[in-house]
């Protein structure tokens, strides 16, 4: 793809847009960068920019395509909806709208292995690409993990790998996106306050299979009905794999092993006993893992000891500190309500939690009743903070309290904690708030803790 002298317009900075600048930079392209912050607030992103030729239009969109001068692509923060007037104008003026994750695509070499799903992606990810790692496959973990695509998408071979995990706001600009396997690992409410509704949210996930064709591979889980379902119309051929479930072809759980039965063969990889990583949330990022690799050579010996060392991704139910005898452990990742309760489900009683953030919309009622006796109090803060105190309250937890923000909400929990207590924080929500994101959020947490440690 030659982007040599082409007017190309970088709508967002955020985490992918400076990256996404020094790429089209290299590659000799005209850049016209939009953000509705302003210069003082991009100050860190802009310093890195230093010394390339770049148009800014900071604070503001431009007043209409006549503004920008002809544009030859526009490539979209996945953080900016696509339906805004202003992006609809550059449709409408048949001038083509992506995201990074379809041009780094384009750019790219290796073969694509992609994750969706509204919990477990970044774990997944993580262990899909050690397993590939372990196989000495050269391989590049990209994408909503934290590490943009577009900055390795020039480095790649054709023989190297590219695992991918990416988010629905991602999935909405794709056009040619075409990975070789992709998994949909689960999916509950989530984003509704983007996306509007569960169709609306379905839709862009199952765009991760949009391009594939009849020898490509699509990872379902089997136990997921909403997933099930939508896959009786994928075009790639479809692998499920299951927790509950013994299927006959698909990657299950039979006699406490995990077993892949495909091409009329059955081999064992490991017992779920010997997985590091806890939780049944962790069993079924394993069954995902294991899939992939699996059907794209890796050999179940190097698949199983894999599982046996991988201890978890950062902000993923990570073990901080123990203090006094009382453990902290950081969810930040927990952004919905959903991926909170499996981190209940994971952690062992009694819980003190932390919980709160920015409302996308969800609804904290099946939060709650999944406390069961284990979330001995809770804590919460931000923007949600009154929504959730509610809702606890309507289902008769009243061991709740409301504080200002996650540095008190830690002090508050540790002040009534006592030997034996979890302190952790699973937010339910996202960060958004008060945080530029999870790991932010995860990092202030740590910090909090390692102060109390201090103190």
């Amino acid at each position: 793809m030659d982007l040599k002298n082409k007017n190309i317009l970088v709508i967002g900075l955020a985490v992918t847009g400076v990256p996404l600048v020094k790429v089209l930079a290299q590659l000799g392209s005209k850049i016209i960068v939009n953000d509705l912050k302003s210069k003082e607030q991009l100050t860190d992103s802009l310093k890195e920019l230093e010394g390339l030729d770049v148009t800014y239009i900071l604070g503001r969109h431009p007043e209409g395509v006549n503004e920008l001068g002809p544009l030859d692509l526009v490539v979209v923060s996945p953080g900016v909806p696509l339906e805004i007037p202003f992006i609809e104008g550059f449709r409408r003026a048949n001038i083509e709208v992506i995201g990074e994750i379809e041009l780094a695509f384009r750019l790219s070499s290796a073969q694509v292995v992609a994750i969706t799903g509204t919990n477990g992606k970044t774990t997944t990810t993580a262990l899909t690409g050690e397993i590939f790692k372990q196989a000495e496959e050269n391989t590049y973990v990209v994408g909503n993990i934290g590490v943009a695509a577009i900055s390795k998408a020039l480095e790649t071979k054709i023989e190297d790998y590219m695992v991918m995990e990416v988010s629905s706001f991602q999935l909405e600009s794709i056009v040619d996106f075409h990975p070789r396997v992709a998994a949909l690992l689960n999916l509950t409410e989530d984003h509704l306050n983007r996306h509007k509704t569960m169709e609306n949210y379905l839709q862009a996930k199952l765009n991760i299979f949009k391009n594939q064709i009849s020898s490509d591979y699509a990872v379902i889980n089997y136990d997921d009905k909403i997933c099930r379902e939508a896959s009786k119309n994928l075009k790639g051929k479809v692998i499920f794999f299951s927790r509950k479930e013994t299927l006959s072809e698909g990657i299950f759980v039979k006699e406490g092993n995990i077993v892949v039965s495909l091409n009329n063969k059955l081999e064992k990889v490991l017992p779920i006993e010997e997985i590091k990583i806890p939780g049944n949330h962790n069993l079924e990022n394993a069954l995902a893992a294991t899939a992939m690799a699996y059907l794209m050579g890796v050999k179940v010996e190097t698949i199983a000891e894999t599982l046996k060392n991988f201890g978890g991704v950062e902000h993923r139910t990570e073990f901080v500190d123990e203090i006094n005898g009382i453990s902290f452990i950081n969810d930040s990742k927990g952004t919905n309500p959903d991926a909170s309760i499996k981190a209940i489900e994971a952690i062992k009683a009694p819980i003190i939690l932390l919980a709160g953030g920015m409302d996308k919309g969800s609804d904290f009622r099946e939060f709650i009743e999944t406390f069961k006796g284990k979330v001995r109090e809770m804590v919460v803060y931000g923007e949600t903070a009154n929504k959730i105190y509610e809702t606890a309250h309507s289902l008769g937890f009243m061991d709740v309290r409301k504080v200002k923000d996650l540095e008190e909400a830690v002090k508050a929990a540790y002040e009534v904690a006592v030997e034996g207590d979890t302190i952790l924080l699973s937010p339910a929500c996202a960060s958004w708030d008060m945080y530029p994101n999870f790991e932010e959020r995860g990092r202030h947490f740590k910090n909090i803790v390692n102060n109390i440690r201090r103190s």
